[in-house]
């Protein structure tokens, strides 16, 4: 038996291709099937997050948050009248029978409202300052109420869970800092478009329960208007896919669009504000 040394080829063990293309191929593979992952457990935790029952989810919160401030007469009256306008809109929404919506004032300067899970709407002073009307607060009432109509506050939070799961075991594995980041920056972009979506389905809700409670759509893109006119000229808004909410003048676009093709009325005197929410 003669045994041999045969002299090795070059290259061998070595790819022709360059080592940074490799690493670019395989980051979009991984970052595609996190983003494939996420976009699939979002639309299951969307079809069954529906199936929780609402006495369930309002006992998920067993306290909920509450004006920290003294009860004022004012606060009270302003308390009282944002439940008395939730329980009109209500009569037009077509809510279930379970399906009970409470309306939380707080007496502060942030501009915002709010809907989170057990039919909770949280309403700011700063957002009243903003509005002119009653039509306009009916709408950003409605729009809450929408939420809580289409599950949507359960959903997310369903979703959260799920995808916080998955997103940590991913970056916890890797065990690198950056990766992490990356991770949960591609996780949180694929979950945006879910976001915008649940805002136009709202809007939609909103505008047609507001429709059926004054049998007119006037003042209903008033808040959206004010929103734009406070607005910095000189910041840049955020483009659409990284934006969690359409775009401003998007959704009033959209609003006026489907008014028109409703043949609902937008040219009527408005219902003026209670005074006292000044």
């Amino acid at each position: 038996m003669e045994y041999s040394n045969p002299k090795i080829p070059e290259g061998i063990n070595t790819t022709v291709e360059h080592p940074l293309k490799e690493f670019f191929i395989l980051s979009v593979g991984i970052l595609g099937i996190i983003f494939c992952a996420v976009i699939i457990l979002s639309l299951a935790a969307e079809k069954l997050a529906v199936y929780v029952p609402f006495k369930m989810e309002q006992d998920l919160i067993p306290e909920i948050w509450t004006q920290t401030k003294p009860e004022t007469e004012t606060i009270r009256q302003t308390r009282e009248y944002l439940q008395s306008l939730s329980d009109r809109l209500a009569n037009y929404m077509q809510l279930p029978d379970d399906m009970e919506i409470t309306v939380h004032y707080m007496d502060e300067d942030t501009v915002n409202a709010f809907a989170t899970i057990g039919g909770h709407i949280f309403i700011y002073q700063g957002l009243l300052d903003e509005l002119d009307s009653e039509n306009a607060l009916a709408m950003v009432i409605a729009h809450e109420m929408a939420h809580v109509y289409h599950r949507h506050p359960i959903i997310a939070m369903g979703r959260g869970v799920v995808i916080g799961l998955l997103l940590s075991a991913i970056a916890g594995a890797s065990g690198d800092l950056f990766v992490s980041q990356i991770v949960s920056k591609t996780g949180m972009i694929a979950l945006l478009n879910f976001t915008r979506d649940q805002e136009r389905e709202a809007d939609i809700t909103a505008l047609t329960t507001v429709n059926g409670l004054y049998h007119h759509v006037a003042g209903t893109n008033d808040l959206f208007r004010a929103l734009m006119a406070t607005h910095d000229p000189e910041s840049i808004e955020p483009p659409l896919f990284l934006s969690t909410h359409p775009l401003t003048q998007d959704r009033i676009d959209a609003l006026v669009e489907y008014a028109r093709k409703k043949g609902w009325d937008a040219k009527v005197d408005l219902t003026p504000i209670p005074q006292y929410l000044r």
